[in-house]
């Protein structure tokens, strides 16, 4: 993808969306719809996903356009980190998903880890939230926050989920491959930091 593309794109579906949402006059909107349009074509050339395909996914993004909330939970057991492999890639990534309505980020993150790991945890503290673009992940077409958050485990037994199909815990210098859409070494890294720095405060970019 191209990246500069694609956050000229999305910044214009964002006021594209925004004034779909609360103009009233007519020609107005059907300023933005055509804004909407070229902001589409623009990331169908950005991102290489047809221009058909884009506006069906789109289309279901109604109001205020904001960032999506992607949320994992950090579990430690002695010097190595929890991970699950994911079924969509075969690659790895720490257990999380997209946060849910109805869901604080806390129990987002105690769900998560029990539907996708199986092991029951107790959401401690907040460790990091990141701006995907920021980071080294391939280009996505939204714009994402990623909120990590330390777990304790409580209970339960290591057991694969519908979206995995693996689980186990790894050592920093022994990590499988990773689902780089969901999770980069270096932030791993900073996992590993707040493990062996407890006092070390909140990141966010």
């Amino acid at each position: 993808m191209s990246t500069k593309l694609l956050d000229i794109s999305k910044q214009l579906l964002s006021i594209a969306q925004s004034g779909l949402t609360f103009s009233e006059n007519k020609y107005d909107l059907d300023r933005y719809k055509q804004i909407k349009e070229i902001a589409l074509k623009l990331m169908e050339q950005a991102s290489g996903i047809p221009f058909e395909k884009l506006s069906d996914v789109f289309a279901a993004e109604k109001g205020y356009l904001t960032p999506k909330v992607d949320i994992r939970g950090v579990v430690f057991r002695d010097d190595k980190i929890l991970m699950v492999q994911e079924t969509i890639d075969g690659h790895w990534s720490l257990p999380g998903g997209w946060a849910d309505v109805g869901f604080t980020p806390f129990e987002i993150a105690k769900k998560e880890v029990f539907e996708e790991s199986g092991l029951i945890v107790h959401p401690d503290k907040l460790l990091a939230v990141l701006d995907k673009r920021s980071h080294a992940h391939p280009p996505d077409i939204f714009h994402i926050y990623k909120i990590f958050i330390l777990c304790s485990e409580t209970g339960g037994k290591m057991t694969i989920g519908l979206e995995t199909s693996d689980v186990g815990f790894f050592s920093l210098d022994e990590l499988p491959p990773l689902s780089l859409n969901r999770i980069t070494r270096e932030q791993i890294e900073l996992m590993f930091e707040y493990k062996n720095n407890p006092g070390k405060p909140a990141f966010c970019d």
